[in-house]
């Protein structure tokens, strides 16, 4: 089918009325290409398949290729990112925010796609990696909006890929993009340091994972002017130029003084990661508040969660 054949047959008035009565829970999982978000998605279905949950996957990215987990919903069936730089005449990322912006007009669909969901499901968004998206584009806020009136309960996961704290410029990079993010989609928050498998220095993770990380190794306090005008000669030192020192200086400053950054730790390896960041997921979505506890399995998850260290 063309996507200009596709035409919105339902208002979007009448498609949430017909599902806004009820609860559901989802997490939009966002992050830079390659940040490893549909490996993340993979791990929390197939973990949380072992005590009994069904989690089901969403895929938003229209130039996916493939993916390992067991997909309820593929936004290519809708519509492919070939398809509208192709038929549009677009480049690789207007093509993508077409697609999205064409999925809210078509927001039906997703409806339909969605229309055997029961009280309380639990969804995992698997969404692109082009990260203007969420750090300044108002596209994937309409989406989350929309879900919101559906009656989604949502919060966003925003994975840095572990490689990053090699490069303190990089590193200070994807914590103002996460923070961005945080504020453009007006969700609660959770940010996952992934790929932690991949550093073989177990002590530097940990250090990255303070509830607020020193960033002094990246800004250190601002210099004389007279120092400056000599360090200004300098070779630039961690990928930063010595001339921005002050405004890097300002920005860490800010961020440890609020608190406003903090980062959990994912080893795909690690039960205790993956046990961490659903229990902060789910506190962030009140998931799970509206049910009588089992006593065997509220044991059991105990037992489990007080071997791990929150801090």
């Amino acid at each position: 089918m063309c996507i200009r054949d596709r035409v919105s047959t339902q208002s979007t008035w009448e498609f949430v009325s017909t599902m806004s009565n009820q609860i559901f829970y989802g997490q939009i999982v966002i992050g830079p290409a390659g940040s490893g978000k549909s490996t993340y998605c993979k791990l929390i279905q197939d973990f949380r398949a072992e005590s009994g949950k069904n989690i089901l996957v969403v895929n938003l990215d229209p130039a996916a290729e493939q993916y390992q987990y067991k997909c309820a919903v593929d936004i290519r069936d809708l519509i492919t990112l070939d398809d509208s730089m192709e038929e549009m005449s677009l480049g690789p990322n207007g093509g993508l925010i077409f697609c999205m912006e064409y999925l809210i007009e078509n927001i039906d669909w997703l409806q339909e796609q969605l229309g055997d969901l029961t009280y309380d499901e639990y969804v995992l968004f698997d969404c692109p990696g082009q990260i203007e998206l969420y750090t300044h584009l108002p596209v994937m806020e309409k989406v989350v909006r929309t879900l919101q009136q559906i009656g989604f309960s949502l919060c966003s996961v925003c994975l840095i890929d572990s490689t990053f704290i090699t490069d303190e410029g990089k590193y200070f990079a994807g914590v103002l993009m996460a923070m961005s993010s945080m504020i453009n989609l007006g969700l609660p928050h959770i940010n996952v340091l992934s790929k932690c498998d991949l550093v073989e220095d177990k002590k530097r993770i940990k250090q990255y994972a303070k509830k607020t990380y020193d960033l002094s190794d990246i800004a250190m306090e601002p210099m004389a002017d007279e120092e400056e005008k000599k360090e200004d000669e300098k070779e630039e030192r961690s990928g930063f130029s010595w001339k921005y020192r002050k405004l890097t200086f300002s920005l860490k400053k800010l961020i440890n003084e609020y608190s406003l950054f903090s980062i959990l730790t994912l080893d795909p390896n690690s039960e205790d990661d993956i046990r961490r960041i659903i229990y902060y997921t789910d506190l962030n979505l009140q998931y799970g508040e509206n049910e009588e506890p089992d006593d065997k399995l509220y044991k059991h998850l105990e037992e489990g969660y007080e071997k791990i260290s929150f801090d």
